[in-house]
């Protein structure tokens, strides 16, 4: 006897159905009847009466669900005190700015309430040196972006990210949310990060492919100083969605851009599956929940999330 038929008998007995229980335990029907149909056999007596609108629990399948729905409730308050006591430990994770400015509070959040006893270390990088200390295994987990490598690391696609032209409001005469050209950013001011970041290469080629020379009025390799400067001054920038999360509500406007190939990929990346410990594999757990999230509730402006 398994741990799954009796999930499989007890979803049946409490639905009364074997379609709706295959539907909701996302099983094939055939399989799950003959998995009642195991379990009878093995127990030498009948579980279920079977009719056209449905099952019903015969006497010894009502004995039969008291124990069964008993026993899974101890099995799972068995996982939950192993989780518990192995789950502990530190968990090195690590953010490019703009993502750590938009996901590192709903994730502690999160690993904080479900895991109370993981120490966590966040760092926030470039994510060329993230992908670095990943290979180095100064990280167990980092958010990296399609053109980043972590060398023999397992990756996990999560979602692509838009980019945005974002500028003083007036600066643009555009409607705050409208589309803009690449014609619109001819001869426009840029605060954009230098070459060693990732997503100046994604800015650069957009330029190529429209043909268009950039202006890079100035080069800051850092989020909060460069928002800082788009906020303060006459100069727009280039960025993902969540760099909205560092700035002051109605003082920029904010464009997606007119170039279907101007986005980026978000990844975990880890050290592979084997080296990580229970509690690294938990937070991938959790990290993984949090950024699907935050898109699937509107909180990550531009991501889109892969199906797989």
């Amino acid at each position: 006897m398994e741990l799954r038929q009796l999930r499989y008998f007890v979803r049946v007995a409490e639905l009364g159905s074997i379609g709706r229980a295959a539907r909701d335990l996302g099983v094939v029907a055939s399989a799950l009847s003959q998995q009642i149909s195991r379990l009878e056999s093995e127990l030498a007596t009948r579980l279920l009466t079977r009719s056209p609108t449905g099952v019903t629990t015969t006497p010894a399948g009502t004995a039969f669900l008291r124990q069964a729905q008993l026993t899974l409730r101890h099995a799972e308050s068995a996982v939950a005190a192993a989780r518990e006591a192995r789950l502990e430990g530190t968990v090195s994770i690590g953010f490019a700015p703009t993502t750590a400015s938009l996901l590192a509070r709903p994730f502690y959040a999160a690993m904080t309430e479900r895991y109370p006893n993981v120490r966590l270390h966040l760092v926030e990088g470039l994510s060329g040196n993230l992908g670095e200390l990943l290979n180095a295994r100064r990280l167990d987990l980092a958010v990296l972006f399609q053109n980043d490598t972590a060398q023999g690391r397992s990756v996990v696609p999560v979602l692509d990210e838009r980019l945005f032209l974002l500028a003083p409001r007036g600066m643009i005469d555009l409607p705050d949310g409208q589309p803009a050209s690449m014609s619109h950013l001819s001869g426009l001011p840029l605060a954009v990060t230098s070459k060693a970041h990732g997503l100046r290469a994604w800015v650069e080629a957009a330029f190529e492919r429209a043909g268009i020379e950039p202006w890079i009025g100035v080069e800051v390799d850092g989020l909060t100083t460069l928002m800082d400067l788009v906020q303060a001054h006459p100069i727009a920038t280039i960025q993902p969605g969540a760099a909205v999360a560092r700035v002051e509500s109605g003082v920029l406007s904010m464009h997606p851009i007119d170039d279907p190939f101007l986005f980026r990929r978000n990844h975990i990346y880890c050290i592979s599956d084997d080296e990580l410990s229970p509690a690294a594999l938990a937070a991938r757990v959790v990290l993984l929940d949090a950024m699907r999230g935050l898109v699937r509730h509107g909180g990550w402006p531009g991501a889109t999330l892969l199906d797989s």
